[in-house]
């Protein structure tokens, strides 16, 4: 182990400069909000908008089969001939509108919030799909209130998220700025004086 004249070792942490140690808390808090959102009263709006496309799975999604039957995948699915859009229309607003949205409430992870997005996103097309499927199959029941509301809600779930993802706090922008002036501090050191 390497010792200093008075004694003192190299990984001593007294003897560590207050700069350097400075330096890394900045890093290590930036790396940890960069993580994280913060979505302000837009918490509330996916909160609401959580528990009216739960209230959907529970309106007729068509003729006598309500949301959860076509999620189900029950007898009066079956009957009512639902087709693979709805089905993957639901499983995409319950696993990430439902439970991809309330976990990334409850952690504020960035990383969810995106996985939230997407699937959401992706959950959208799957709801055109199943509307438009259901007013062109000839002899069966059209799109009900349920699958409608569900969709709509999907898509504005969507564009909450979507500005959400894309915020950033002040705290980031200002984590952002440092970490652009130590880089060019650094670069500048690099280079030399001219």
């Amino acid at each position: 182990m390497c010792t200093m004249n008075d004694g003192a070792t190299m990984n001593d942490p007294i003897r560590r400069d207050p700069s350097e140690q400075f330096r890394a808390d900045i890093d290590a808090v930036e790396r940890r909000v960069a993580g994280e959102i913060d979505p302000g009263m837009r918490a509330v709006v996916v909160a609401v908008l959580v528990v009216l496309l739960l209230a959907s799975f529970v309106l007729p999604h068509t003729g006598d089969a309500r949301g959860y039957d076509v999620l189900l995948g029950d007898s009066v699915a079956l009957g009512e001939s639902i087709r693979l859009p709805s089905r993957l229309f639901l499983a995409f607003a319950f696993g990430f509108g439902v439970c991809g949205s309330m976990l990334a409430l409850l952690t504020r992870r960035w990383v969810l919030a995106w996985i939230a997005l997407a699937g959401s996103a992706v959950g959208c097309v799957f709801g055109m799909l199943a509307v438009w499927s259901r007013q062109t199959l000839p002899g069966q029941s059209g799109p009900g209130i349920g699958l409608i509301m569900g969709w709509l809600v999907l898509i504005v779930l969507t564009f909450h998220w979507l500005r959400v993802v894309w915020s950033k706090t002040a705290l980031q922008l200002a984590a952002e700025n440092e970490r652009r002036t130590a880089t060019a501090a650094q670069q500048q050191d690099w280079r030399g004086p001219r």
